[in-house]
C-alpha cells in the first residue's frame, strides 16, 4: 500500500536556484519532448519515442540537474500522449507554460539517495535540506519517490510517496451506529440524527478582503515589484482558506470516523454541481468533496465501510416515515408536510433516507 507525507521545507539560497533549475529543466524537457512528437508525427505518422537524454549533448546545463526528475517527467508525457490515443475525450497533453504559478518535480528514491537524518531531508543534486516533520516515518515504511513544490507565495513542501504492506483491520459493524450525511450547500451536511455540520464559509468571510486586494493588483503596473508583492499577498489569503478548509474538515471527519462504525452519502457529481444553477463558489467553498476522500482513507484504515447511495435515490422526496415520493417538492421547499401528517425538514428527512438505504446496500 502506498502513502504520501507532506512536509514543508526550508532551503538556503543555493538550495533555492537548483530547485529552481530543477522547475525550469522539468518544464523544459517536457515542452521539448512535446515538440518534437508533434513534428514526427506530422511527418511520419506515427509515435516518436524520445528520452531526455537525447538532448543532453544540445542542451549541456540538463546535466546540472536530476536526472530522474527529467526521466519522471518523460514518463508524464508518455501517459499523457498514450491516454490521447487511447480515448480523444481525454484531450492533446498541452505545453507547460513558465508563467504559471505551479512549479513541482518528482525524483525516486534510488539506492538511499533520499533520506532524512535529523531534520533534514537528503535529494538528489541538492543535498540536506532543512525540513519541518511533523511526524515521524516508520521503520518498515519504504520511502518510493519525493515531490518538491513551491506554492505561488513563495514556500517549499515535499510529498513523500512511502511504500508498505497493510491489511485491513476486521470490524463488525453494528448497524445502529452508522450515520448518514447529507451534503448541504450552506452547512456542509447535515446528518441522519438532525445535527449539522455549521461549516464556517472560509471563502465567503475572506471575499471582502480578497476583493480589495485584488483591485489593488490590477491597478499596478505588469512586471513592476509592487504587483509581484501584491500578487503574493492575493495568493496568501487564498492559501490561508484552503488552509482553514482543511483543518475543519481534517477535525471534522476524524470525529465522525472515530464516533461511528460507518457512513453513508450520496454519490454526487461534484464537478457538475459546480458549473450549474450559480453555484461553483458554494461548492467550491464547503469542499465536500475534500471532506468525502477524507472519510473514505479515514474509514478504510479502520476497516468501517462508506456506502455510496445512487445520485438519483430520491431522498428528499420520500418521506422516512411512511414511504411516500411528494413529486410536487422544488428545491426551495425546505419544509414539507407527507400525507400521513409527518412534518419534515428537507435535509434531515434527506439524510434518514440515504441511512436506510445505504444499511440495505451493506446488508444486501
Amino acid at each position: 500500500m502506498n502513502k504520501a507525507y507532506k512536509f514543508r521545507l526550508y532551503p538556503n539560497q543555493e538550495q533555492e536556484v537548483m530547485f529552481a533549475k530543477t522547475f525550469g529543466c522539468t518544464r523544459f524537457i517536457y515542452n521539448q519532448m512535446l515538440g518534437d512528437k508533434i513534428k514526427h508525427y506530422e511527418e511520419h505518422k506515427e509515435k516518436l519515442n524520445n528520452t531526455p537524454a537525447q538532448y543532453k549533448a544540445e542542451f549541456e546545463w540538463l546535466k546540472e540537474v536530476d536526472s530522474l526528475a527529467l526521466a519522471n517527467a518523460q514518463m508524464n508525457l508518455q501517459t499523457a500522449y498514450n491516454n490521447f490515443f487511447r480515448s480523444p475525450k481525454v484531450g492533446f497533453p498541452k505545453f507547460k507554460s513558465k508563467h504559471k504559478n505551479k512549479h513541482s518535480y518528482t525524483t525516486n528514491n534510488q539506492g538511499g539517495n533520499i533520506r532524512i537524518e535529523d531534520k533534514h531531508l537528503k535529494l538528489p543534486k541538492i543535498g540536506f535540506v532543512k525540513i519541518k516533520q511533523h511526524r515521524e516515518i516508520p521503520e518498515e515504511q519504504i520511502i518510493k519517490s519525493c515531490t518538491i513544490s513551491k506554492t505561488p507565495s513563495g514556500k517549499y513542501f515535499v510529498s513523500i510517496l512511502v511504500e508498505y504492506e497493510f491489511t485491513q483491520p476486521e470490524f463488525e459493524v453494528d448497524l445502529e451506529n452508522i450515520l448518514g450525511l447529507d451534503m448541504d450547500m450552506k452547512n456542509l451536511f447535515t446528518d441522519s440524527n438532525g445535527s449539522r455540520a455549521d461549516y464556517p464559509r472560509y471563502y465567503r468571510q475572506s471575499l471582502d478582503k480578497l476583493a480589495r486586494e485584488q483591485r489593488k493588483l490590477s491597478k499596478c503596473k505588469k512586471g513592476s515589484n509592487n504587483r509581484n508583492n501584491q500578487r503574493i499577498k492575493v495568493t496568501k489569503i487564498h492559501e490561508k482558506i484552503a488552509n482553514q478548509r482543511k483543518d475543519f474538515l481534517h477535525k471534522l471527519s476524524y470525529q465522525i470516523t472515530n464516533d461511528y462504525d460507518g457512513v453513508c452519502i450520496e454519490d454526487l457529481n461534484m464537478r457538475a454541481m459546480g458549473q450549474c444553477l450559480n453555484l461553483g463558489k458554494s461548492v467550491a467553498d464547503n469542499g465536500w468533496g475534500m471532506f468525502t476522500n477524507f472519510l473514505l482513507y479515514k474509514l478504510f484504515d479502520q476497516g468501517k465501510p462508506l456506502i455510496k447511495v445512487d445520485k438519483w435515490f430520491p431522498s428528499s422526496k420520500m418521506c422516512h416515515c411512511c414511504g411516500l415520493i411528494n413529486e410536487n417538492l422544488t428545491l426551495s421547499d425546505r419544509e414539507w408536510t407527507c400525507e400521513c401528517g409527518e412534518h419534515h425538514d428537507r435535509d434531515c428527512n434527506a439524510a434518514i433516507n440515504i441511512k436506510r438505504e445505504g444499511i440495505r446496500i451493506l446488508t444486501a
